[in-house]
């Protein structure tokens, strides 16, 4: 089985990511990307996941551990594995505020989209992904909203436990929640 932790950008993936290290879930990721200002415990990335679409065989790498793949690779996930896949959810205005904040930080430029139109285009996308999480009968899916993590945290965690069925640590995986990086809030 292969455990996939995704969302949008800014949705709380690393986060989710930095839990099931903690709780003792084995993951794949190599560190390339290392921490900064907007992820200060990092990315819990795999470079070469980016492949997905050319080389859909890398995802093997996988089985029996969770990686991080965005929600725009999950539609080149080959059917012929089974999957787990944690969808993390977050208010559509804290994902663009978020990123708009990392764009800023970064001295880049994003799409030249308002808010709202971005907030349009993301609800789009999604529709997209959950017509195809729901339609995908190679996928056991567990949505997790990123306000449960930060509101409860244990709960959330044994949730993650049952959904999984494996024996994480949760209070560990609680105690990663860090409610200071929360600095993106929708009103």
């Amino acid at each position: 089985m292969i455990t996939i932790v995704s969302g949008l950008p800014r949705s709380g993936t690393s986060l989710m990511m930095q839990m099931l290290a903690a709780g003792g879930m084995p993951t794949l990721t190599d560190g390339q990307r290392t921490p900064d200002e907007d992820n200060p415990r990092g990315y819990y990335e795999w470079e070469r996941i980016k492949q997905l679409p050319q080389d859909p065989t890398c995802i093997a790498e996988a089985e029996g551990r969770a990686v991080k793949v965005i929600s725009q690779l999950l539609f080149a996930l080959p059917r012929r594995h089974n999957y787990q896949v944690i969808f993390l959810e977050r208010t559509l205005t804290e994902v663009a505020t978020s990123q708009a904040e990392m764009i800023r930080r970064r001295g880049t430029s994003g799409a030249v989209l308002s808010q709202a139109a971005l907030i349009a285009a993301l609800q789009a996308h999604l529709n997209q992904v959950n017509a195809w999480l729901e339609s995908n009968p190679s996928v056991r899916l567990c949505r997790v909203a990123y306000r449960d993590i930060l509101n409860d945290a244990k709960g959330t965690s044994e949730a993650l436990r049952d959904f999984l069925q494996y024996g994480l640590d949760v209070e560990r995986m609680a105690k990663q929640v860090d409610q200071a990086l929360y600095r993106h809030r929708a009103g």
